[in-house]
């Protein structure tokens, strides 16, 4: 046989693959462990919330999770669990589209790619040619101690490899065999490569799928009025309301998104359960409302719970669009934000959210007798002289961050909370200019009654700014530029 033919396949039969957690049937645990793995990571975060540990590490304080946002945790309980029965009903049909799995042709598909690699080794003669090298010449050259490097040099040649197989007339002849380095290459490429691109082909999908989606509810009025805005009622978020959304919008952004690129990408069941399973941890991550320093998820990319918190707060909603993975369109396309350091503003919302926490504390001590239902009385005199902020011009009304672009995504932002007026509207702005003035005033006592035992300003915005800022990363908070 010319010794430029190819080595032949080996035969294979298939066998039906066991599950992999018996009794379970692989597709219906595709279907089970997203579901699971959301509530197993968010009550972990849970726990943490409840226990308050970790408190250095948190965006907000529990005072900030209970004043600021502007819906019940039982809500939140309910559209989730509303949402994964959805995607269970999705996931179901996409099931029943995918071909049962099988196992048996692993090494029948590792000798393709094989054969690939010497066929690809055929084009080095020519290639060394356009630099003047002779190929078959340096072969022979290196053959008696380089026999691999030689028949790789020589376009996949290699005599001494040879094997005997069975014909089936039941004589046997020598037929061309693989080297051990294009065996060892096929299997990289079939058990480790290939999956990787798959999920890289399926996390650039949900990437762009997610980012222009998500874009377009800011960007539409009706959009984010209609569904988006459900969301947004957690200016505050936590672990379990990653997937807080309207259900269309579940539909829409996370079930048919991931699907889509589980099928593009060409994933075995399998590889789909992780990838779902992943892209849920991955989210829940977002949104758990701490930067921890040995969270591997907050390190492997500059999209991390410090970035995507950004976008949930009213001066940040039309930046940072980007989830869950990277954010190469936000910074492609100029929707990052570039406000600068954050710290003030994280600082104000913190002390707003504990005066009112404390307020609630002193009526519950002094009225033993008082509903349980918040009296919303103590606060009057807060929004009488909230409303009053209504004579600042609206430049005045927020904390001013640098001019140019910053100005711009601010200015976009204040309009989207003011789109929606079912869920605070302008009255989110009025409250939050009230928060800024009691800020500013607090800072100047401070600054008049410093004591050795106190801790300055900068020395808490400090500390606020360790919390938040990405470990390790340079250029300002969060692990972001502090201009573009």
């Amino acid at each position: 046989m010319d010794t430029f033919n190819l080595p032949p396949l080996p035969e294979y039969s298939l066998t039906p693959l066991p599950s992999l957690v018996p009794p379970i049937p692989d597709k219906f645990l595709t279907l089970l462990l997203p579901i699971a793995a959301y509530w197993i990571v968010s009550m972990i975060f849970h726990w943490i919330d409840t226990k308050d540990l970790f408190s250095k590490y948190r965006l907000h304080t529990p005072a900030e999770v209970l004043k600021r946002n502007h819906v019940s945790r039982w809500e939140v309980v309910r559209d989730v669990v509303l949402q994964q029965m959805i995607q269970t009903v999705v996931g179901t049909l996409l099931g029943m589209t995918e071909p049962d799995d099988f196992y048996g042709k692993e090494d029948y598909d590792v000798a393709v790619w094989a054969r690939r690699i010497r066929i690809v080794q055929r084009a080095l003669p020519g290639l060394l040619s356009l630099v003047s090298l002779n190929a078959n010449g340096l072969a022979k050259n290196i053959a008696g101690s380089y026999p691999t490097l030689a028949g790789a040099l020589s376009g996949g040649v290699y005599p001494s490899l040879t094997q005997t197989v069975m014909l089936s007339n039941g004589n046997q002849v020598s037929v061309p065999s693989f080297a051990t380095w294009e065996t060892l290459a096929a299997k990289a490429m079939y058990w480790y490569i290939i999956p990787a691109v798959q999920f890289g082909i399926g996390i650039f999908i949900v990437d762009t799928w997610q980012y222009f989606l998500h874009r377009a509810m800011h960007m539409n009025k009706w959009l984010y009025t209609t569904f988006h805005s459900r969301h947004h009622r957690l200016y505050v978020p936590y672990a379990f309301g990653a997937l807080y959304n309207h259900w269309f919008e579940g539909f829409l952004l996370d079930i048919l998104g991931t699907s889509i690129a589980f099928k593009v990408a060409g994933m075995s069941t399998r590889q789909g359960m992780w990838f779902f399973t992943c892209s849920t941890i991955k989210t829940v991550d977002d949104h758990c409302g701490y930067s921890l320093p040995w969270d591997p998820l907050q390190h492997l990319t500059s999209n991390n719970a410090g970035y995507h918190d950004i976008h949930h707060q009213s001066w940040g909603i039309k930046t940072n669009f980007s989830q869950p993975f990277f954010t190469f369109w936000d910074r492609f396309l100029g929707t990052v934000w570039t406000g600068g350091d954050i710290s003030a503003r994280y600082e104000r919302s913190k002390i707003a959210a504990q005066r009112l926490v404390d307020q609630d504390s002193s009526i519950t001590n002094t009225c033993s007798s008082q509903s349980t239902t918040s009296d919303h009385r103590p606060y009057q005199d807060a929004l009488t002289e909230a409303k009053e902020l209504q004579t600042i011009p609206l430049s005045f009304q927020q904390p001013q961050p640098p001019s140019g672009k910053a100005t711009q995504q601010a200015a976009a932002s204040r309009e989207q909370v003011l789109d929606d007026h079912d869920d605070g509207g302008r009255q989110i702005l009025i409250e939050e200019a009230a928060e800024e003035k009691e800020a500013r005033s607090m800072i100047r006592k401070s600054n008049r009654r410093r004591t050795a035992s106190s801790l300055t300003q900068s020395e808490s915005l400090r500390g606020l700014r360790e919390r938040v800022t990405m470990h390790g990363r340079t250029g300002g908070i969060l692990g972001m530029e502090s201009s573009r």
